[in-house]
């Protein structure tokens, strides 16, 4: 019989890298698990792996949240739940390229990923928060919320809106006793670059950190009052320092010509 006083966790691009990273050091605190991605035998692998009967229990669910199916489906088993202790907002994907040159229809499936199911899954998980007085949820942004990306355009205006997002949910709550975050990591390895095809030799090995080190210290970091959340202090730095006003835009200035350069060699060169 499931034990109706454990914690529980809902983890949305869980089949690999930061959720899955998530999953496992949730396990291991103790967290009954829900995990959603899109490949239901990566979900079904990890499921098992994690599951340890009488002690910890998985749940998968097989969505695609770039639909409106898919959203529903995880929105109603949220509405669904007797209780949710945490929910995890961190399925995302990246495009490369120009924002001309690439489909419409990926940038707006972006949208839904990043911004339609985080403020869906949100909503429907806050109900049960704010009637227990409970909850913790960490929406999944990006230090490229700090700084406009040239070449991934969409991505980083998407990860902005989760950083306001974030902040406005926790004045709203602050008497709730919810805890909300945003997590606004650097590069850290996972699949996520080799999807994009991104040429990860060009970025110095120092600028990296692991995806469990990123899971580890932003759930460190939830005992602190601070929403919005950068896990490296090389990316704290930089978002200081590109938000003054004159010294801000040259080096946005700076970085876009450097990496459209990059950018370029790397089409050459394959």
């Amino acid at each position: 019989m499931k034990d109706s006083t454990k914690p529980v966790a809902l983890i949305t691009g869980a089949s690999a890298g930061l959720g899955e990273a998530f999953a496992r050091q949730l396990a291991a605190r103790g967290f009954d698990l829900i995990l959603v991605a899109r490949r239901k035998g990566k979900l079904a692998s990890l499921a098992q792996q994690l599951t340890h009967p009488g002690i910890i229990t998985v749940e998968t669910i097989p969505a695609d949240l770039a639909t409106d199916a898919g959203i529903r489906k995880v929105e109603q088993h949220i509405r669904s739940l007797e209780r949710l202790d945490l929910l995890v907002n961190n399925a995302g994907f990246g495009l490369s390229g120009t924002f001309v040159d690439q489909p419409v229809d990926k940038a707006l499936d972006m949208l839904h990923v990043h911004v339609e199911a985080s403020v869906r899954l949100t909503h429907a998980a806050l109900a049960g928060m704010v009637r227990r007085r409970s909850g913790t949820i960490i929406n999944v942004s990006s230090a490229s919320a700090f700084a406009p990306l040239v070449g991934s355009v969409m991505y980083s205006a998407t990860k902005v809106f989760l950083v306001n997002f974030s902040k406005a949910l926790q004045l709203e709550n602050r008497r709730n006793r919810i805890k909300i975050q945003a997590l606004c990591p650097g590069f850290f390895h996972s699949e996520f670059h080799d999807v994009m095809q991104v040429n990860k030799k060009a970025i110095p090995n120092w600028m990296f950190i692991t995806a469990d080190e990123v899971a580890r210290r932003s759930l460190l970091a939830l005992r602190w009052k601070a929403v919005v959340y950068v896990p490296e202090l090389l990316y704290r730095v930089g978002a200081f320092f590109v938000s003054l006003p004159v010294l801000g835009d040259w080096l946005l200035l700076t970085f876009a010509k450097f990496a459209s350069k990059r950018r370029e060699e790397f089409i050459k060169a394959h």
